[in-house]
């Protein structure tokens, strides 16, 4: 979990020299203590990138009151940059179908302080019966069915729930529905996906019987940001699981079940602590 007054400054931009020093300046005029800091320089694009997680003196935990300066800062370097303060948790809606492994699992890590996060919502496709097993406490849960000639009414829903509750991000903790191109825009960044092998492979239903027919030896979960492009958008994270000749099917799934489990909560877990930051196609995450 984040402590308390901990600020993350993220900053990008094109490769260029002075980058580190100028901001290590500015923090060591105003006082602040350099807790931790990463950076890359992509030499294909010829971008710059940077994370530095630094606190301030007593009585000052108000990024606002450095905007400006920060703003002029970056000014020098025609760059983009953000910060936060981590001690305030981001909002979360969670959205499931069916298979409720990966909701069980990011509520567990919430409850036991694993992911700094506030849960606002959860979404489904299927009555609360469908998830039975999973303890969802006192987050709201909201049944929101779909078929191709609602889809469009139901998205109206989904889009208010997410404003009204001030969502910041939407995980697809394996809801099983394609957003529509329009949703998958207006979540552009902020919205991550679960899916059920590395992509791109074995794509379509059964994943997994595909991949047992084929005689695979490794199976595996990829967690990436949702575009428009359907299961193309950027990864943030991937894991495999070893597969034996004497596995059947019902095997796969179930050691499926857990490398999924794993994949969502590590890349839901970098982007609430600021790790993750978009390269066009692709992420530069930096893990702690």
């Amino acid at each position: 979990m984040s402590a308390p007054g901990r600020l993350v400054l993220i900053v990008t931009c094109v490769s260029q020299t002075g980058i580190v020093a100028a901001y290590s300046r500015y923090l060591f005029e105003i006082g602040g203590n350099i807790l931790e800091i990463n950076q890359h320089n992509d030499l294909a694009s010829g971008r710059f990138f940077m994370r530095i997680a630094f606190s301030l003196p007593d009585g000052d935990h108000d990024p606002a009151r450095h905007h400006t300066a920060l703003s002029a800062l970056a000014g020098q370097f025609d760059a983009d940059w953000s910060l936060r303060d981590q001690a305030t948790r981001r909002r979360v809606l969670i959205m499931v179908s069916r298979f409720d492994h990966c909701l069980a699992d990011l509520l567990y890590r919430w409850r036991i302080g694993e992911l700094a996060m506030e849960p606002v919502a959860i979404v489904s496709n299927h009555p609360r019966a469908a998830n039975a097993s999973v303890d969802t406490g006192d987050i709201p849960f909201h049944h929101l069915p779909i078929t191709p000639a609602t889809k469009p009414a139901q998205e109206a829903r989904l889009w208010s729930l997410i404003q009204d509750t001030g969502a910041e991000l939407v995980v697809l903790a394996r809801y099983m529905q394609v957003l529509s191109d329009e949703m998958s825009a207006r979540l552009a960044g902020r919205c991550i996906n679960i899916h059920h092998s590395f992509l791109p492979s074995f794509k379509g239903a059964r994943p997994y019987h595909q991949a047992h027919t084929r005689g695979v030896k490794l199976i595996g979960a990829t967690a990436h940001y949702v575009t428009t492009d359907l299961d193309e958008g950027p990864i943030i994270e991937q894991d495999a699981e070893r597969i034996s000749h004497s596995d059947t099917a019902e095997d796969l799934i179930r050691k499926g079940r857990d490398v999924e489990r794993r994949v969502l909560s590590r890349a839901v877990h970098y982007h609430l602590e600021d790790r993750v930051i978009r390269n066009g196609l692709r992420t530069v995450v930096f893990p702690d």
